[in-house]
Formats: structure tokens, sequence, C-alpha cells
């Protein structure tokens, strides 16, 4: 019986270890995305397209970077969706439309956010 316990209680210590480590992973990543894509729509505001392209560049590789670790934890589907995202912003930054880009930006920021509210350990998530 005491051993049954023990296993119980390491196991479950491991599961709320690993996911702690997988939220502060998901936060930071959204948290980085979120900043350069905010960065980027101040580009895209200003219409300074040359900036705007070379951010658009670094955001495609910080993603493919994020992309490859969350992809252990979190759906691919959602993580599509973002890949989705940036891919339609790089084309509206490249033809330079201005309010498609923008709205865009709003997207992805939108399912970065809704991905790091889906996957933290709440109440409301568990049931």
């Amino acid at each position: 019986m005491y051993k049954e316990i023990v296993i119980t209680i390491i196991v479950l210590a491991l599961i709320i270890v690993g996911n702690i480590i997988t939220q502060n992973n998901t936060n930071k990543s959204v948290e980085e995305m979120s900043a350069k894509l905010d960065n980027l729509k101040q580009e895209v505001e200003n219409k300074n397209w040359e900036k705007a392209n070379k951010k658009m560049e670094e955001i495609e590789k910080v993603w493919e970077t994020k992309n490859e670790v969350m992809a252990y934890y979190i759906e691919h589907n959602e993580l599509e969706k973002v890949q989705t995202e940036i891919v339609k912003t790089k084309a509206d930054v490249e033809s330079k439309e201005s309010a498609m880009a923008t709205e865009s930006i709003n997207s992805c920021n939108f399912i970065l956010e809704h991905i790091k509210d889906k996957n933290a350990l709440k109440i409301v998530n568990i049931f």
C-alpha cells in the first residue's frame, strides 16, 4: 500500500513539473513572437517595407525554432494556424498591402494567445 502511494505521488509530481516547464516555454515563445509581430506591425503601419521584409524574415526564423520545440506538446493543428498566418503576413508585406498585413498580424497574435490560454493549467482546462 505504501509503495503505491509513493509511486502515485511521484507520477503526479512529474506531471505537474512537466506541465510547468512546457507552460513556461509556451509563454516565453508566445511573448517573443508577439513582440516581434508588434514590431512588424509598426513597420507596416509606417509603410517602411524594407524594414518590414527584414523583420518578416526574422519572424520566420524564430517561428521555425519555436515551432520545432512546441510541436512536441501542442496540437499540430494549432501550430499550423500560426504558420498559415505567418505565410499570409509575408505575402501581404511583399505585396505592400498594409491593411491586409495588419489584419494577418492581429490574427496571428490572437491565435498565439489562444494557444497560450488553451495549454494553461487551469481548472476550466482540466474538466
